[in-house]
């Protein structure tokens, strides 16, 4: 039912003394939802599974992303084009940090109801998680794409692990190291790709 003429409804109601009708009419077809939030923090391990598992795809958009410690790498070496701020201020970060940078998101969000769980997360960009915020794909007028194949697009994993194998100083760099340790956890587990393992 659409929600502005439902509401016409429970008015027409109330101005006919049909305070009860009115309500339950309100109850049944537009009720509060009283949700006890649960705790969502993740592991870099855990995203990179639900990275994996859905291909390196925003599930919102259908886009290729990247992986996280790739688009670090490419601050390091053009400081001056992918300029990177450790809080991810605006005026002093690339837009590849939202453009192009996974993230995970509840697909029904849990402030809605939603489980806090690998069946309920999906994979998106920074700037699409940021933009659904607690509303749901059909709030946002969007659909859900499919995941993606890792034989197709695996967010340039391989060349992460290739680039870091070849200059381990990369992984003087927390965020990089920390990636690179989650990664290849989530590909021992996966039993994929066993010739980038080394």
């Amino acid at each position: 039912m659409n929600k502005a003429l439902l509401i016409k409804n429970i008015c027409e109601l109330l101005l006919n003394d049909k305070r009860q009708e009115s309500n339950n009419l309100a109850n049944e077809h537009y009720p509060f939802l009283n949700t006890i939030p649960q705790k969502r923090q993740y592991s870099k391990y855990q995203m990179c599974k639900i990275f994996l598992r859905d291909g390196f795809i925003d599930r919102y958009s259908g886009e290729k992303l990247l992986f996280p410690g790739l688009i670090k790498i490419l601050s390091i070496e053009f400081p001056d084009i992918f300029k990177y701020h450790r809080n991810w201020k605006m005026a002093d970060t690339h837009m590849i940090y939202w453009d192009l940078c996974p993230t995970i998101d509840h697909l029904i969000p849990v402030a809605r109801g939603g489980q806090n769980n690998e069946s309920n997360c999906i994979t998106t960009s920074m700037i699409h998680n940021s933009a659904k915020s607690n509303w749901t794909i059909e709030e946002m007028g969007w659909k859900l794409h499919n995941k993606g194949q890792c034989d197709d697009w695996d967010g340039l994993i391989s060349y992460f692990i290739e680039l870091t194998n070849k200059n381990p100083n990369y992984e003087q760099d927390k965020y990089i190291h920390e990636w690179k340790l989650a990664l290849l956890r989530a590909l021992k587990e996966e039993n994929k790709w066993n010739g980038l393992l080394g």
